[in-house]
This record gives structure tokens, C-alpha cells and sequence, in this order.
């Protein structure tokens, strides 16, 4: 299923560990031209070095930062002459009941999860609208579809995604664009370590390492959403380990 894959440019954010990373190397093995994004510069650089990317794929991105992504975005276009996929994978978990009142977590999740999803569609919409092709790839999650006790405000988020997503589904038609939501449920990246509560930390920790399934998984659902002919628009996937009840 690469055949659709080689030679694209895709641009990841969050690409310096978990699920980004995994996809990265999942879609350089399958050919794409890859520009990535994470706050942490020496890791990318690492990862930009290991998959033998092009000088300038590896560029450190704050998402909540509107120019850094818009920076990003256009590093691709400037080095490769367009942009095929936007992947907006960068997200935080710190769950916490909402009587503790960790606002400071509230605002980091919505900046992060939702404007940084809307900055990164900010950024690759004129160029893909120009081009009139590409594919925005949105991540929300499992806890999109269903809250938990205290999910209640990154459940939000990844909802906002979902409807954010479908909107702009219906918008970009005119000009050949498709867009995918991808909800994960347990995957092994570092999301569990953004929780600042030490007892929530524990049992997300304990259920992860119970149930989680590799960041691969995800990397493949991507795959697969890139891989389909330009007339399939793959919407949204929603996957979880076979094991993971809710």
C-alpha cells in the first residue's frame, strides 16, 4: 500500500517520540519526503539523521506557537515545492477530576490539542487550497467518542477535533482535499507522562502497561489512510488494543 505514499511530502508534528515518531519512520521506509516538528530539537535532529532526511527536515515547533507551525509548514513548501499531508499528532493527557481545578492543564490541553490542530491547518490550507490537493490528518482520540471520569477536559478537546475536522471535511471538497480523524485508544507513547496528578498517573500508567499497544499500530493506521487512491477520502478511523474494554 505505499505506492501512494512514495514521494510525498508530509509534514508530523509531536514527531520526536510516541506516535509521531513511529510514523515518521513508518513513512520514510515507505518513501515520503518527510519534514518534521517537536519542541524537542536534539531528538528530531537524531530521528532527521537516523532516517537519513533531506538537511532541514528536522524543525523545532512549539504548536501552540501560530508562526512556529506556520514555519514548519512552510520549510516543507520551500524545500520540496509543496506540501501532500499535514499530520497534527502533537497532544498532552493530564487527566485530573475537574473539583481540583488544574487550570494550568486545561489551558496547556486546549492550546496544545486544539489551537495547535487549527494552527497547523491555518498553516497547510493556502498552500493545499493553491495546489488543490492534500490530506489534513487530525488526531483525537478514543476519548473523543467516550468520557471518563476524569477525562472530562482532554475529552473535550479530542471531541472539538472530531468536529472540527468534519467541518472542515465538508469545506475543502472544492479544491481535492481529504481529511482523516485518527482516534487511538491505549497506544505506548508518552502521554501518560503529561498527567501531573500522581494518583491518576498511576492507574493510567498501570492500565497502559496492561493494555497499550505499540505506537506502530498507529503509524499503520496513517499508512493506510495516505496509501488509498486520490477519489478514497478515509474519514475517520477509530482504533483500540483488542483487549481495551472502554
Amino acid at each position: 500500500m505505499s505506492s501512494n505514499i512514495d514521494g510525498k511530502v508530509i509534514v508530523i508534528t509531536g514527531a520526536s517520540s510516541g506516535l509521531g515518531e513511529a510514523t515518521a519512520r513508518h513513512l520514510a521506509n515507505s518513501g515520503a519526503t518527510l519534514v518534521l516538528g517537536a519542541r524537542r530539537l536534539d531528538r528530531l535532529q537524531a530521528l532527521a539523521r537516523e532516517l537519513d532526511l533531506a538537511p532541514g527536515a528536522a524543525v523545532q515547533t512549539d504548536v501552540t506557537d501560530r508562526e512556529q507551525v506556520k514555519r514548519l509548514v512552510d520549510a516543507a513548501v520551500s524545500a520540496h515545492g509543496r506540501i501532500d499531508v499535514i499530520v497534527n499528532n502533537a497532544g498532552l493527557m493530564p487527566h485530573s477530576p475537574l473539583e481540583r481545578g488544574k487550570v494550568e492543564d486545561w489551558d496547556r490541553m486546549i492550546d496544545v490539542n486544539l489551537k495547535g490542530v487549527l494552527y497547523g491547518i491555518a498553516a497547510a490550507l493556502p498552500h493545499m487550497t493553491r495546489q488543490k490537493s492534500g490530506h489534513i490528518i487530525n488526531v483525537s482520540s478514543v476519548a473523543g467518542h467516550k468520557v471518563r471520569p476524569g477525562s472530562a477536559v482532554y475529552a473535550a478537546t479530542k471531541a472539538a477535533v472530531r468536529m472540527l475536522s468534519e467541518g472542515l471535511r465538508m469545506e475543502v471538497k472544492p479544491y481535492n482535499i481529504r481529511t482523516t480523524i485518527i482516534s487511538p485508544g491505549a497506544v505506548q507513547s508518552e502521554l501518560p507522562q503529561s498527567i501531573t496528578e500522581a494518583d491518576v498517573a498511576k492507574g493510567i500508567q498501570d492500565f497502559y502497561q496492561a493494555v497499550a499497544i505499540p505506537a506502530d499500530s498507529f503509524a499503520r493506521m496513517v499508512a493506510f489512510a495516505i496509501s488509498q487512491p486520490d477519489d478514497v477520502d478515509v474519514n475517520e478511523i477509530l482504533f483500540r488494543p483488542t483487549t481495551q474494554e472502554l
